[in-house]
């Protein structure tokens, strides 16, 4: 790989258009990635928000969510927001029988741990790793981390709950920070990609 990452944003359900943006602002080239053959291509993948329940659905009808797993089993690193910590969980609290995740952390997620979409909410996030102060992250029917494994690391919490987590190449936050105009999460995410770390 140059120097530039390839970073799909896996385009079946949700905020892809924004991430898209971030990404490139971030200096990578940025993809949207909808079928086995384009998550090939690809160095890394960023699996946006939305509604995980409907996300997984089409993963499977599609046919992405073995490719997805092999990917990630594999090592590529990927971003989960919102939703995307969902599917990036080992476990969920309050999931329905029929979902799917990914897998990729050692953690046990909430859905909807923050309240419904009339309760979302805008909050200033202190970040491990990230310099230039808190970053702003809004959360729309977001989830929270109730327990990770001794190889997890906790970047940021919110009222006490963990609301941002990294595993090796794996990173995934609660909230959405592709919405904010602040491109300091996506630049944390693409030096991982570009430097393996």
């Amino acid at each position: 790989m140059d120097n530039t990452p390839v970073i799909g944003v896996l385009a079946l359900q949700g905020d892809v258009r924004e991430h898209l943006i971030a990404l490139a602002a971030a200096d990578a080239v940025a993809r949207p990635v909808r079928r086995p053959e384009e998550l090939a291509e690809v160095d890394a993948l960023v699996i946006p928000g939305g509604e995980s329940t409907t996300m997984s659905k089409l993963a499977v009808l599609f046919g992405m969510l073995e490719p997805l797993r092999e990917r990630v089993r594999g090592g590529m690193p990927v971003y989960g927001t919102c939703a995307g910590m969902i599917m990036l969980a080992d476990k969920l609290l309050d999931g329905r029988e029929d979902q799917e995740t990914l897998g990729g952390i050692d953690m046990i997620v909430r859905r909807n741990a923050f309240g419904r979409q009339n309760e979302s909410f805008e909050a200033s996030i202190d970040f491990a790793g990230i310099d230039g102060g808190p970053v702003e992250g809004v959360f729309i029917r977001a989830p929270w981390v109730e327990s990770v494994g001794a190889e997890v690391r906790v970047l940021a919490t919110y009222d006490g709950h963990t609301v941002a987590v990294r595993q090796g190449n794996v990173l995934a936050t609660s909230f959405h920070p592709e919405l904010t105009g602040d491109d300091r999460v996506h630049a944390y995410f693409v030096d991982m990609v570009r430097t393996g770390l």
